[in-house]
């Protein structure tokens, strides 16, 4: 008999646990059924559907069972109105801080939900090896938002902020965190990495080369999230960006914070693309936002998007300093500054949804409304009228329009009225 490999027997476990997320094993619902929620009068937009209209969805057992023009009412047990308000699917955050009482800077998930409409949020690195189990059994257990992270390659993670955490460098222990993510990869996404100087001091590409290393022990196909915003030189940015394979997540991918000696040393320099920039999009890097409050510059993203090197993904990076800052990080007003920068309703939703998902490939039909993906939405009001935005070097920018968040729905669940009975089961 063949021996099956670990690699061999996580890829059949994945496609099983997709199977069941695809509708295939979907309880049947007969004639008589009733829905358990029905979203009624929303006006849906769904990038990953092309979707566009005025939609009825019908929720059943924790996921989408319906999304018709019009459902009677009648059919459902409970019903939600959305009349007036454009939903979407569930917002997901793939640059957040969601470990309060553990990593220094978290703010719990669900106190987010108001501010930004998330239904996922990923923790960026939070926790590492010696305090990912915290994570997961004290956080992750009891948060109604579902969670996601990413393991830092420093063993203890941001539980030391502000002092960095990297300085030294026996902190990036490899074997222990390809260990607490394959032990964890039902929700681990691999590695995060600071790269600032101001984090690593002289260390160049070493704490990176460390947490690709770990992803590749770690046998589970784990993507690298490399923060950047003052690296030392210019030469070690372009060589990280050289080193990020297809897939990596680049955050603070627009940042313009300087190094230690003041110098502007990210993507775009003297207001021009880095070649290696370009070529690392091209390769299948991704470009994450990661607003926070330090780590977007509308000059250096300006600069970047003309030259053909705008964000794949929008996020919030959002923490207890970086929520507090005139840059308002929270998902939906970032989404907001780059609808004022051109980018239409849709694009931005995709980029808060299907994309985001697709680096997650954790559940099967996340950042979807389709017939049989998790029930995860959010209500959102398109608000017109005069805005000003921020970003986090006090350049300004005006618009004409926002995102409001309204409400959400979370594995069939709304976050407050209508309630549920049982409330939840998940």
């Amino acid at each position: 008999m063949a021996l099956t490999t670990r690699r061999q027997f996580l890829a059949g476990a994945s496609a099983a646990a997709a199977l069941a997320a695809t509708g295939t094993l979907q309880a049947a619902m007969g004639p008589n059924d009733k829905f358990d929620l029905l979203i009624k009068g929303g006006d849906v937009v769904d990038p990953s559907q092309n979707l566009k209209a005025k939609r009825d969805i019908g929720i059943r057992f924790g996921v989408i069972e319906a999304l018709e023009a019009d459902i009677p009412a009648a059919r459902a047990d409970k019903v939600l109105s959305a009349a007036g308000r454009t939903v979407t699917p569930g917002l997901i955050d793939l640059h957040s801080h969601v470990f309060p009482y553990g990593s220094a800077i978290g703010i719990p998930a669900d106190e987010l939900i108001p501010f930004q409409a998330t239904t996922t949020t990923v923790s960026a690195g939070d926790a590492g090896a010696n305090n990912f189990a915290i994570f997961r059994r004290a956080i992750a257990a009891q948060t109604r938002t579902r969670l996601y992270a990413f393991v830092h390659i420093a063993n203890h993670g941001l539980a030391g902020f502000p002092v960095p955490e990297l300085y030294n460098i026996d902190f990036a222990q490899v074997d222990l965190a390809a260990k607490a993510m394959a032990e964890n990869a039902d929700m681990v996404l691999g590695a995060k990495v600071r790269m600032s100087e101001n984090v690593i001091a002289k260390h160049g590409l070493e704490p990176l080369k460390r947490a690709i290393l770990a992803c590749e022990r770690a046998g589970t196909g784990g993507k690298i999230m490399c923060h950047i915003g003052g690296v030392e030189t210019p030469e070690l940015m372009s060589q990280i960006l050289d080193t990020l394979r297809p897939g990596d997540v680049l955050t603070h991918a627009f940042s313009g914070a300087p190094n230690l000696g003041g110098k502007f040393t990210n993507i775009v320099q003297d207001g021009k693309i880095l070649p290696a920039a370009l070529d690392a999009k091209k390769r299948g890097v991704m470009f994450d936002v990661g607003h926070g409050g330090g780590s977007f510059d509308y000059t250096v993203c300006e600069a970047a998007m003309a030259a053909g090197c705008g964000p794949d993904t929008i996020s919030s990076d959002v923490h207890v300093f970086s929520a507090n800052t005139p840059g308002m990080p929270y998902l939906t007003w970032v989404m907001s500054k780059f609808m004022n920068m051109g980018l239409s309703f849709e694009q931005v939703v995709a980029m808060a949804t299907s994309a985001p998902a697709k680096v997650i490939n954790r559940q099967a039909k996340l950042g979807t409304l389709q017939v049989g993906a998790p029930a995860d939405l959010s209500m959102l009001e398109v608000v017109e009228g005069p805005v000003e935005f921020v970003d986090t070097r006090n350049n300004k920018r005006t618009g004409k329009i926002h995102i409001k968040p309204t409400g959400v729905v979370i594995g069939g669940v709304p976050h407050g009225r209508p309630y549920l009975a049982p409330f939840a089961v998940r």
